[in-house]
């Protein structure tokens, strides 16, 4: 049996991050609460088009766990299993707003556990962020509206540069 104060247990938070919100954002904290290092891994999806681009991404999301000292920002090349393989990562959490949601992740936590044997949490959404996406603020930020309750005042800014206002 191995001793749990020395356990050193590391977490992956994936995702595209564009941009970071404050649904991202409590996920990773929930995640920090619970394991020992977190990785935010941010990655590349060459099917989507992006409001920022990657180095804009990674500082954004740098700048946004800034208070979460067991949380480091790193960027994803290739597949998810060989980032966790990487550091030593056992585990991978997701949030899920939608059962949609649970329906994919499900799918690629199974193939995840085959490929590699690492694990997946899925975290259920919090009430106050479990409706909004990136792309949905995306959209309602090129439309006019504001989005601050929503994200960070680093990415509101940043958000707002991209749209000209």
């Amino acid at each position: 049996m191995s001793n749990a104060t020395t356990d050193i247990v590391r977490a992956v938070c994936p995702g595209s991050f564009d941009p970071i919100t404050r649904g991202h954002l409590d996920i990773i904290a929930r995640a920090a609460a619970v394991f020992s290092e977190v990785f935010v891994a941010v990655g590349r999806n060459t099917t989507k088009n992006y409001m920022f681009d990657f180095n804009e991404r990674m500082r954004l999301c740098v700048d946004a766990v800034a208070d979460l000292p067991n949380v480091q920002v790193a960027p994803i090349e290739g597949l998810l299993v060989d980032f966790c393989s990487e550091r030593h990562a056992r585990v991978i959490v997701k949030g899920v707003r939608f059962g949609s949601d649970f329906d994919y992740e499900l799918q690629m936590s199974q193939l995840n556990r085959q490929l590699s044997g690492v694990e997946t949490v899925l975290l259920p959404a919090g009430s106050e962020f479990g409706t909004i996406s990136s792309s949905l603020l995306r959209e309602v930020a090129f439309n006019g509206a504001d989005i601050s309750p929503f994200v960070t005042a680093a990415v509101n800014r940043a958000v707002l540069a991209k749209v000209g206002r």
